[in-house]
């Protein structure tokens, strides 16, 4: 199966934490939380369209922006999505800048911001260079299953739990229904690979008409080909659907039963798990006090889980040059040797 995305950590174990999550086919990327980004070159950042923040401490969204910074001016823009009063510190963090210039730009730059109430209300605003950034109020929208972001070929859920006194978002990345191209059996239809097989994968995504026809056009060495075949025949021939992935991604999070409880039923069975393993667990007294997880706790999560990848980061620094240790030990609790 030809994943349709790549997910990875966008520092080492010891940075910022954050991941990537890159649609290879459809130009454009999701962070999980937006901290030290500089690491993540331009070219990726360009196609970042979707900020999911799961709280506003400086580590998790100090680089907004660079974000910005790399972005402005491009005419997408970015939605942004965070915990209880992110939109009012997203709108001040804006506001300490001065933007006399921007709406002398050729584009504008939109932010459409998000932010999930405790009962499931996702309140929301734009922030538009054209109007210096001022804050304009949106209609909300309702968070069902904790869904901040519904598209054909994916959603983002979220789930809200407890970091002291704070909320912290943990998300979900989850694939719709993948959908994979025999190639032989193209072959055998005489069809070329090529862009249009992604306009095929969108279209039945969203549900098109079998008696829909899809244009085929290439290039041989006789010059240009052009068919037509029934939408219907291509899904029935060539395309084979199987159950799509989920990637998770759970940081700062207090290791109490009621966070743990939580935590195993969001991520359960995920393809790929990455969650903090903040402190070791001789140490679970300051992991208590800071409200973070140990790498044990961690671990435990990810086996009762029954998760099949499973990434430990957000290392303490008093382990430096230990992280092997750290590994070893959220290996040791994920594969049920401690």
């Amino acid at each position: 199966m030809r994943p349709i995305f790549q997910a990875e950590l966008v520092n080492g174990p010891f940075g910022d934490p954050g991941v990537l999550i890159d649609l290879k086919f459809e130009r454009r990327a999701l962070l999980f939380d937006v901290g030290d980004v500089r690491s993540l070159p331009t070219r990726k950042l360009l196609r970042v369209h979707d900020v999911f923040v799961s709280h506003t401490h400086m580590d998790h969204f100090a680089g907004f922006d660079h974000l910005l910074r790399v972005c402005l001016g491009r005419d997408t823009g970015v939605r942004a999505y965070g915990p209880p009063g992110f939109i009012a510190q997203l709108a001040h963090k804006l506001a300490a800048y001065t933007w006399n210039l921007v709406e002398r730009y050729a584009t504008e730059f939109v932010i459409v911001a998000h932010e999930l109430d405790p009962d499931g209300t996702l309140r929301r605003a734009r922030l538009r260079s054209g109007a210096r950034f001022a804050l304009e109020p949106l209609e909300p929208q309702q968070a069902r299953d904790g869904v901040l972001l519904q598209e054909p070929s994916f959603r983002v859920r979220c789930a809200a739990l407890e970091h002291h006194d704070i909320v912290s978002l943990a998300f979900a990345f989850e694939e719709s229904t993948h959908i994979n191209v025999w190639k032989s059996r193209l072959d055998a239809l005489g069809l070329p690979t090529g862009p249009w097989l992604t306009e095929l994968k969108r279209r039945v995504r969203e549900g098109a008409a079998d008696e829909e026809p899809v244009r085929v056009r290439w290039r041989t060495r006789e010059g240009a080909r052009e068919r037509q075949v029934p939408l219907g025949d291509l899904k029935r021939e060539v395309l084979e659907f199987l159950p799509g992935q989920r990637v998770c991604y759970v940081t700062d999070v207090a290791g109490i039963e009621r966070n743990l409880a939580r935590l195993r039923e969001f991520v359960a069975h995920a393809d790929q798990l990455f969650i903090e393993a903040v402190f070791l667990d001789a140490d679970r007294d300051i992991a208590a006090r800071k409200g973070h997880l140990t790498a044990r706790a961690a671990g435990e999560v990810a086996r009762a889980a029954q998760v099949r990848l499973a990434t430990p980061f957000h290392f303490s620094a008093r382990y430096l040059g230990r992280d092997a240790v750290v590994r070893a030990e959220f290996d040791a609790a994920w594969r049920g040797l401690s």
